[in-house]
């Protein structure tokens, strides 16, 4: 009897657990979980299904207006509609010689089905990523087909625990400064590998040609040498005779 109780309580302690943990896990994510500033990037949105009873038909995503994006690219998703909106800009941007007047705000892919138990990525090409910021807060929308809505926009506080429903979150990070200068030291150090590759095959080519020259006047040194043997031998059997 006492075993069969603490057996319970464990196993209900567990499930809390499970239950309590569970959103956790299961939130709308983009990964991956950063990008460059000011650069393109490919970001996908992963959708968990956590429930057991219906199944996910739709996701909208909503990016910062504060934040706007002049490029986004959906990939087509067998069983999926994407609808790309855009929204007019308060400042107009200009982007690659080019004055840019409205921007992305919200991408709704339906029509498709997450079933329970299952995931589904979501990639978008996106750019251009703020150059003055640390991260972009992407607010979600998932909906069932029960007529069950999710909304993942609650934005996580710094020392706080995460919420319930958090917003996925983009994170960006500065490009490296020393990139075109690790590639100038890799062709330069490259360079010096191939000078070096050059100059072994010109002595190795050397040493190749000095041994032949070598062999040769050593053979044709073993030639004359032998000639004047023979020579000896027969002037030799003329003076016995």
């Amino acid at each position: 009897m006492k075993t069969s109780r603490v057996s319970f309580a464990a196993a209900l302690a567990a499930g809390t657990v499970l239950v309590l943990s569970g959103p956790a896990f299961a939130h709308v994510s983009v990964q991956p979980g950063e990008a460059t500033k000011g650069g393109y990037a490919t970001i996908n949105f992963k959708v968990p299904n956590e429930r057991d009873n219906a199944s996910t038909t739709q996701l909208e995503v909503n990016f910062p207006v504060d934040q706007p994006l002049t490029s986004v690219m959906p990939q087509d998703i067998p069983g999926w509609t994407v609808k790309v909106e855009t929204s007019d800009l308060d400042k107009p941007l200009t982007v690659h010689g080019k004055q840019i007047t409205k921007a992305v705000t919200k991408v709704t892919w339906s029509g498709g089905k997450i079933e329970s138990g299952k995931f589904q990525q979501f990639p978008l090409a996106v750019g251009k990523l703020p150059e003055d910021a640390d991260q972009m807060v992407i607010k979600a929308i998932q909906t069932y087909d029960n007529g069950e809505v999710v909304r993942w926009i609650e934005e996580a506080k710094e020392g706080a625990a995460e919420p319930q429903n958090p917003a996925p979150v983009l994170k960006l990070t500065a490009a490296k400064a020393d990139d075109h200068h690790d590639g100038g030291d890799k062709k330069a150090d490259d360079a010096k590998n191939a000078d070096k590759d050059t100059k072994a095959g010109h002595d190795e080519a050397a040493s190749e040609h000095g041994s032949d020259t070598t062999a040769r006047a050593l053979g044709i040194t073993g030639i004359v040498v032998g000639l004047g043997g023979v020579a000896f031998g027969i002037a030799s059997r003329r003076r016995s005779a």
